[in-house]
């Protein structure tokens, strides 16, 4: 099994390039299932949920082809996939695919959209709680389903067709959203999801689907109106680049000190993370080409947050935000609010030195003098990185362990900050 191999110390100067979304990828995969013709999509990053989830969809009956890089083409830029659902051959996602990739039970919406039947195994992914999929269930039946459980799989019948209807979430959900928006773009009648998720990744499958003839209005707000169309034609869609990717950036840059232009990154996807790490101290700038983080010799200063869904401050950056905190000149409190039990890397981070107590929902991050090398263990694919940025400051070396979490959210993390100078491998097993 890989390792990362870490020597910290070395500042962080250059250019890293923002790669398409790892979390906008997948749901727009998986709306190819709703057309029988061919959707493209540009900026897709290289990444392990995205080979598995083209495994899946190929399981369903989706061809997959990826146009050729050109010569002399960044390894790092972004690939052009092509995915045509022109016939559903298996409307069953099994446990052994399901199970090792939570999103991608997401394709029992639109199986039975447009085939009016899916059996789909219960999701897997990260362990960072329950994470159950009852609001998915209640928004399909809403919709006129027959949704039975067995054997570990959720079976949903509309052998008429879904019908449009009013659901309300009863807190946000983003893959929920993701699910019943699709779903509801082949429903008869019009559907209204409130309380929806604002996340920028629901408004980048909301314009795909768009493209591809839906009838979708309020996007970016929390109330999706969707009038059903009988189908939906093929299209061609760039991913919008990862802000979790270029607030992780940002966060190393910040723990390091030098200057970095995270190109094609867009501040209005993280505005809280940015306003966030200028309150600690560091300085960013919004320009044409991307954001510049820069922190050169000021001290880290502690800053509390609290994870929200969009606008909020992002769960997906919490674990990084705390590595930068054990470097900060006093004490923060960091509070956990969408999910439960993802401070796993809590006890790694205490391996290298940190000072970290855990009160409920919440971290208490005393900042140290020094972090020191030391070999740790990924639990998730957040926590992975966050043990990377304390790497890149601890004293000696720092061996990360179970690399795999890495790999699945985070295109050629060493490369891209060994290029700004970070002493950082890939040891394979």
């Amino acid at each position: 099994m890989d390792r990362i191999r870490i020597v910290g110390g070395n500042r962080l100067n250059g250019t890293i390039p923002i790669s398409g979304a790892k979390n906008a990828t997948l749901p727009l995969m998986i709306a190819s299932l709703l057309t029988e013709e061919t959707l493209t999509l540009e900026n897709v990053p290289r990444l392990r949920d995205v080979a598995q989830l083209v495994h899946i969809l190929g399981n369903h009956g989706v061809d997959y082809a990826v146009k050729g890089k050109r010569y002399g083409q960044d390894p790092l830029a972004g690939q052009t996939i092509h995915l045509t659902a022109g016939a559903i051959v298996d409307t069953v996602a099994p446990y052994d695919l399901v199970s090792k990739m939570r999103a991608s039970f997401w394709v029992i919406g639109p199986l039975v959209a447009r085939m009016g039947e899916a059996r789909v195994s219960l999701p897997g992914g990260c362990a960072i709680g329950t994470r159950p999929v009852d609001l998915f269930i209640e928004g399909l039946e809403a919709m006129g389903a027959d949704i039975s459980l067995d054997q570990g799989y959720v079976i949903a019948k509309a052998p008429d067709g879904l019908k449009g209807a009013e659901y309300t979430f009863p807190k946000i959900s983003v893959g929920a959203t993701h699910t019943l928006l699709m779903a509801a773009c082949l429903a008869d009648g019009t559907t209204v999801l409130n309380n929806a998720a604002r996340e920028p990744e629901v408004g980048d499958l909301a314009n795909c689907l768009i493209k591809m003839g839906a009838d979708i209005s309020g996007v970016g707000t929390s109330t999706l109106v969707i009038k059903g169309k009988e189908s939906l034609h093929g299209a061609t869609h760039s991913v919008l680049p990862d802000r979790i990717e270029a607030g992780t950036y940002a966060m190393a840059v910040a723990m390091t000190g030098g200057e970095v232009m995270l190109k094609n990154g867009r501040a209005d996807l993280l505005q809280s993370a940015l306003d966030t790490l200028r309150d600690a101290g560091v300085t960013i700038t919004e320009t044409n080409e991307g954001i510049s983080v820069a922190r050169n010799g000021t001290a880290l200063k502690p800053v509390d947050i609290e994870t929200e869904p969009f606008p909020g401050f992002p769960t997906d950056l919490q674990a990084q935000f705390m590595a930068l905190m054990t470097k900060a000149d006093g004490v923060s409190r960091i509070t956990e609010t969408i999910f439960e039990n993802r401070f796993m890397h809590v006890q790694e981070l205490a391996r290298l030195g940190a000072d970290i107590q855990l009160d409920g929902q919440s971290a208490i991050v005393t900042g140290v003098d020094e972090l020191k090398g030391a070999p740790v263990m990924a639990t998730d694919l957040r926590a992975s990185v966050s043990l990377v940025i304390a790497g890149l400051v601890a004293d000696g070396e720092t061996i990360v362990n179970r690399v795999y979490h890495l790999d699945r959210g985070f295109e050629r993390l060493e490369e891209k900050l060994s290029r700004c100078g970070a002493t950082i491998e890939r040891i394979s097993a």
